[in-house]
């Protein structure tokens, strides 16, 4: 008899214990602070960049001279620094190493300058071309083209490669029409097989650029993108 009571109780002691818990019979220890986890910190893809303060004045410049174009990406052609730089939603996203013209600056017709001024991208060739093709008047030749990394090497022509971004102004007297029209100029943004003079003018009024870079360049923008071609730094 006295092992069954104690039977009893070990069977029914724990189903005490487990309905006193459940039905909150057995109080909590005064004084206990309730657990409380830290909120988890915003991941830096949630994160919002600040815009990028040395773009501010020229993008609402843009939003406001050229209104049926959109701002949300724009390319900055700085021929001090010889690079270009990639701008989205006001934020500095890539940079390149680019050569402006060996002759400066300047819009006329047969002066073999670079252009300064707001431009669209008017037309893109050579998707999937292979990296170095040579290109004749935006049309491919078939050629590769030797690419040439020495700072004191020179190609044996003005090779356009890779890919073409033609540019087409949208300042009258500046860069549009008469005869300083940047299209009618063939004024683009193309690769080279110079590719060592990279960083220093070096074109013919083009703006040259690695001919990896400008495969990057073109499968990121699309036509109508804005390009503003200026000789000095933002901001």
């Amino acid at each position: 008899m006295t092992n069954n009571k104690q039977n009893a109780k070990k069977i029914w002691l724990p189903l005490i214990f487990a309905t006193a818990i459940s039905s909150g019979a057995l109080m909590a220890e005064p004084n206990v602070t309730p657990l409380h986890l830290p909120p988890l910190p915003v991941s830096a893809a949630e994160a919002v960049p600040a815009s990028d303060e040395r773009f501010t004045a020229l993008l609402a410049k843009l939003a406001q001279d050229f209104p049926s174009y959109s701002t949300a990406q724009v390319l900055v052609v700085d021929a001090t620094a010889q690079t270009l730089i990639l701008v989205e939603n006001g934020q500095a996203v890539n940079e390149w190493v680019i050569s402006t013209a060996t002759n400066g600056l300047g819009s006329a017709k047969g002066s073999q300058q670079t252009p300064l001024g707001v431009h669209r991208v008017a037309k893109k060739f050579g998707d999937g071309a292979p990296l170095g093709t040579i290109f004749k008047a935006r049309q491919n030749t078939g050629r590769v083209a030797q690419i040439l990394l020495g700072a004191d090497e020179r190609s044996t022509a003005d090779n356009v490669t890779t890919r073409i971004l033609w540019l087409d102004g949208l300042e009258p007297g500046v860069n549009k029409g008469g005869n300083v029209d940047s299209y009618d100029r063939y004024i683009y943004i193309h690769g080279t097989d110079e590719e060592g003079r990279l960083g220093n003018p070096a074109s013919h009024g083009c703006i040259r650029m690695r001919n990896a870079d400008v495969i990057d360049l073109f499968n990121r923008v699309d036509e109508d993108t804005l390009v503003v071609i200026t000789q000095k730094r933002e901001g």
